[in-house]
């Protein structure tokens, strides 16, 4: 088989092999993980959003790998990249794509409550016991929604073929619960990859569109921020604790 290399990283590889896309994990992946990322694809593939097909999973060599089909096209952060001044364009129609996401109920997948409130518990010994506690109790107050989350929505998971259709890829996050807990997330994805401007105007523009209260968001960040903190590379930690300050958005 010969192999395109996509992308390689020290726990996974994707490559391409003809018409087919193959994500190869490590022989030391969590199998539990591997299968949850196809279930959430599986799942996600029946609402009728375009995302590639899942074709199986399999084992070889002792490496378990996801195989989808290939999507043959340019990622939305390529084209934002290569036609800036398209920019507005492109922000609205990654809005509009995010909000048909949200549109749907995939009542299978795991709760994000529940998601987040363990990643909160495991950020020990990195956050203090009083703002844990703090984290865990505005996580609790919110509204319990149960929108079709992506749990990684950001322009480099957009596929857009020649003929203008979006594939949304990697579901590996995905879960059900409050949409704005996944604009938090969009929101910090585009300060993490240094695009702060556009994570501004992303947020306001996403509040207009669907008429939520920016301050809602907001109130999203600390804990979207605490959750991704306890698989966050080292130089996005300072980054995230400097969001991880509860009493500034009370």
């Amino acid at each position: 088989m010969s192999k395109q290399i996509i992308f390689s990283r020290a726990d996974k590889e994707i490559f391409r092999d003809g018409a087919k896309l193959i994500k190869e994990f490590n022989a030391n992946y969590s199998k539990a993980e591997i299968l949850n990322e196809a279930l959430n694809h599986a799942r996600v593939e029946e609402t009728g959003l375009n995302v590639p097909k899942l074709r199986a999973v399999q084992v070889v060599d002792g490496k378990w790998a996801i195989v989808l089909d290939h999507v043959e096209g340019k990622t939305l952060q390529g084209l934002m990249d290569e036609n800036p001044e398209k920019e507005d364009e492109y922000l609205n129609f990654f809005v509009d794509l995010q909000r048909m996401v949200f549109s749907n109920k995939v009542p299978n997948l795991n709760k994000l409550k529940d998601k987040m409130q363990a990643r909160i518990s495991l950020t020990n010994p990195i956050l203090e016991a009083t703002t844990r506690y703090d984290l865990h109790t505005r996580l609790d107050s919110m509204p319990k929604h149960t929108n079709l989350l992506h749990g990684d929505f950001n322009p480099t998971n957009i596929i857009i073929t020649s003929d203008g259709t979006p594939y949304i890829i990697d579901w590996a996050h995905a879960t059900q619960g409050n949409s704005s807990a996944d604009v938090a997330q969009s929101y910090l994805l585009f300060y993490l990859s240094g695009k702060k401007e556009l994570g501004d105007k992303y947020l306001k523009l996403y509040c207009k569109k669907s008429d939520t209260a920016i301050q809602y968001v907001q109130r999203w960040i600390p804990i979207v921020a605490a959750a991704r903190l306890v698989k966050a590379k080292a130089e996005e930690k300072e980054f995230l604790l400097s969001w991880i300050d509860v009493v500034d958005y009370e």
